[in-house]
C-alpha cells in the first residue's frame, strides 16, 4: 500500500455534504452490495446533511484534485469511542486513505475504541485486524437496518493502531 502525499485530512463542513454523500454511497453500493441500503439515495444525503456532518464528527480526507476521497466518523457512548463510517472512494481503495483516516481517529482517543463490520466484509475486517482492533462479539444481523451478520472490534487506549507517522502499517 502506497500512501499518496497529496492527501489532506480534516474536519468536515456543511460544503463537505455533497462529497460525503459521494464517497458513502458509492463505497457502500459498490464494495458492499450484500448489505443493501436501508433508505433512499436522497434520505442519506439528508441524513449527512442534517444530522452526520452537523454532529462536527467527521473527518474527510482531500486528494490534491480537491475531492473528498474519503470519510470517517465517530460518536461517544457509554464511555467508548465509536468509529461509525470509515469510507474511501472505491477507485481509491488500497491506497493508505483508510489507514489514514483511522489514525486521525484513534491517535488522540482517550477510551476504548469500537466498531461494527459486517462479517461478510472480508477486506475491510482483514483491514481493522492489521491495524490491531481484535473481535470482541459476533451479532446475528438483528441490530442493524441491514440484517446482515456482524462483528464488534475494539482498539483500547493506549494500543496505538499499528500504523507509523506518515500513515502507513507499521
Amino acid at each position: 500500500m502506497k500512501l499518496k502525499p497529496d492527501v489532506l485530512t480534516r474536519a468536515a463542513t456543511s460544503a463537505d455534504i455533497s462529497g460525503v454523500t459521494d464517497v458513502f454511497l458509492r463505497a457502500r453500493k459498490e464494495l458492499m452490495p450484500f448489505a443493501p441500503l436501508a433508505y433512499t439515495d436522497y434520505a442519506v444525503c439528508r441524513w449527512i446533511a442534517d444530522w452526520l456532518i452537523p454532529t462536527g464528527r467527521v473527518t474527510v480526507a482531500i486528494g490534491a484534485e480537491g475531492l473528498i476521497v474519503g470519510m470517517a466518523a465517530t460518536s461517544e457512548a457509554d464511555g467508548v469511542l465509536w468509529l461509525d463510517h470509515l469510507y474511501v472512494f472505491p477507485p481509491r481503495v488500497g491506497q493508505g486513505i483508510g489507514t489514514r483516516l483511522l489514525g486521525e481517529v484513534v491517535s488522540n482517543a482517550r477510551l476504548p475504541v469500537h466498531l461494527h463490520c459486517f462479517a461478510e466484509n472480508r477486506r475491510a475486517r482483514a483491514f481493522y485486524e492489521r491495524h490491531g482492533f481484535v473481535a470482541i462479539a459476533f451479532g446475528d444481523g438483528s441490530d442493524n437496518q441491514e440484517g446482515c451478520l456482524d462483528v464488534v472490534y475494539a482498539l483500547q487506549p493506549g494500543e496505538a493502531p499499528r500504523v507509523n507517522g506518515a500513515g502507513m502499517p507499521a
